[in-house]
């Protein structure tokens, strides 16, 4: 059994899933997958069970009726992982945008360098992105440097969706009451995690847009981070934090 699994969300991602699931399965260190599967019309859980007849303990899938965001996507996955005994829990694009070698370095920020959180950065170490037109790259890069201004909190990548959590934090923010869906819901458990006293790292990565299918960014997902961050920094001073101790 396995400590570590990457949950992988998917919709429509049939070009790219077949190889990073033989990737992300081929490192000694024994990952195992979760997919979490939006109901994609172009077969995408058609291919994960035929790959799942080959690693039937370590490839697992969780599909749902339809497309219901990137967010509680996540939350459910995030879910089904705590009911197994995983302690080590990461989130993963499907289209190869993380490089699934650097699974190895979130893992080792946690389990053995202290982090709670282990955060994919594409801007700890300057401007790491390859492939984004320059419009996409200064959205993000502002959009973090305003996250910061908001909340406080010294992230330099908080909307990062390459992540590794360990299992305490998942036990103690209350996935129940994570309320964004988009990029806002990266932003959203970043603050709380932060907000409940974990230690949050940031292990620098290139960060390289899809080679494959379509991008799912849109206005309202935008929209949902701009306003989101400042809900959420309103509803943390009237909210007190259980701060986590593990003396």
């Amino acid at each position: 059994m396995s400590d570590s699994i990457v949950i992988i969300p998917t919709y429509n991602e049939k070009e790219n899933i077949e190889n990073i699931l033989q990737k992300v399965l081929s490192y000694p260190k024994g990952f195992h997958i979760l997919v979490v599967d939006d109901n994609s019309p172009d077969g995408t859980a058609t291919i994960v069970k035929r790959i799942q007849q080959e690693y039937p303990n370590e490839l697992h899938i969780l599909e749902r009726s339809g497309k219901s965001g990137l967010g509680t996507a996540y939350i459910a996955g995030f879910q089904w992982a705590l009911q197994q005994s995983y302690e080590y829990i990461f989130e993963m694009d499907a289209d190869f945008s993380h490089n699934p070698d650097d699974l190895i370095r979130l893992y080792e920020s946690c389990a053995q360098q202290g982090a709670h959180v282990s955060i994919g950065s594409r801007y700890i170490q300057g401007v790491n992105v390859v492939n984004w037109p320059m419009n996409r790259i200064l959205l993000s890069y502002f959009a973090s440097m305003y996250v910061r201004w908001v909340t406080c909190m010294v992230i330099r990548d908080s909307t990062a969706g390459f992540v590794c959590y360990k299992r305490v934090v998942l036990e103690t923010i209350q996935l129940n009451k994570i309320k964004f869906k988009g990029y806002a819901f990266q932003i959203e458990m970043k603050f709380k995690a932060w907000k409940h006293g974990f230690v949050l790292k940031e292990v620098p990565i290139i960060f390289t847009d899809r080679r494959e299918g379509a991008s799912k960014m849109s206005k309202a997902i935008i929209k949902e981070a701009v306003f989101g961050v400042i809900q959420l920094t309103i509803a943390s001073w009237f909210t007190k934090y259980q701060k986590y101790s593990d003396k």
